[in-house]
């Protein structure tokens, strides 16, 4: 499998494919080869500043002599008519890493942006807000990286590094006892350790989960917010337990206050705004 660093570079490389193409002809006719210039990072939209890191691998990618300034750190809150950063080298480089630049570091602070609302609304409880795999397909590290510098925490990074049996995994399998079953038998013959969650939609599978025992979580799907409360009792601690369906920012605190772990809102990355930002020229 690929490491997180390897997957950037695969992404940059693959944009830069998709972007220039055999070549920038716009810029290539109008900038001499040896130009020189500078570039600042302006915020135009107060948010949470994410992919900085992200963005100097991009300059470096491309032309390894930029040299790139940074002024604010991921993670850091941003206000209109802030410069983030300031790049410095030859000209074609900057105009030719414009927009792969600003793609990434727009998309990664509005989600960073988003996920610090949420986790302001959180405030008080014990109960930590959950991304999801509604990402966009090549740039899920990126996304999830995002929720983690907006003070959020990472679900499973994809299919691989933990075990969720949603509602069709049940059904295919021929009921919640059987997915279990099947699951624990997996994972001892290919020697995997991994947690495991389960979703139920009613509390007669969750009675069945509480009867069968050997998960980790207890996903709770829409369960209204009195349902929550009183299947948080039926746990008791013995599991951790997920919100998830249908939560919004309006509703996301009164699901908290129930006492749960965890609540999943996958509107953190699939249907965020960007924060605006531009690249523009300085003297």
């Amino acid at each position: 499998m690929l490491s997180v660093d390897e997957l950037e570079n695969k992404l940059i490389e693959l944009a830069f494919a998709e972007d220039i193409g055999d070549g920038d002809h716009t810029t290539l006719c109008c900038i001499p080869e040896n130009a020189m210039g500078k570039s600042q990072l302006l915020i135009k939209e107060d948010g949470i500043l994410a992919g900085v890191e992200v963005a100097k691998k991009v300059f470096a990618e491309f032309d390894n002599e930029l040299q790139v300034e940074v002024l604010i750190a991921d993670g850091t809150p941003v206000k209109v008519g802030d410069i983030a950063m300031v790049v410095t080298g030859r000209i074609r480089s900057l105009l030719q890493t414009e927009r792969l630049m600003l793609n990434i570091m727009q998309r990664m602070s509005g989600i960073a942006t988003m996920t610090h609302k949420y986790v302001e609304l959180l405030k008080g409880t014990h109960t930590r807000v959950l991304d999801t795999r509604k990402t966009t397909p090549g740039l899920r590290m990126l996304e999830k990286q995002a929720v983690k510098i907006g003070g959020g925490t990472n679900h499973r990074i994809g299919l691989f590094d933990m075990i969720l049996l949603k509602d069709n995994h049940i059904d295919f399998a021929g009921g919640i006892e059987n997915a279990i079953d099947r699951c624990h038998k997996y994972l001892k013959d290919k020697a995997l350790d991994l947690n495991i969650e389960i979703e139920v939609r009613d509390f007669n599978e969750l009675q069945q989960v509480l009867d069968k025992g050997g998960v980790h979580r207890i996903m709770l799907d829409n369960f209204s917010v009195e349902d929550t409360k009183k299947a948080v009792d039926m746990i008791g601690g013995k599991y951790e337990t997920e919100s998830s369906g249908g939560i919004t920012f309006d509703t996301i605190r009164k699901y908290a206050e129930q006492g749960v772990d965890f609540v999943s809102v996958g509107a953190l990355t699939h249907s965020v705004k960007g924060l605006d930002m531009s690249f523009k020229a300085v003297d």
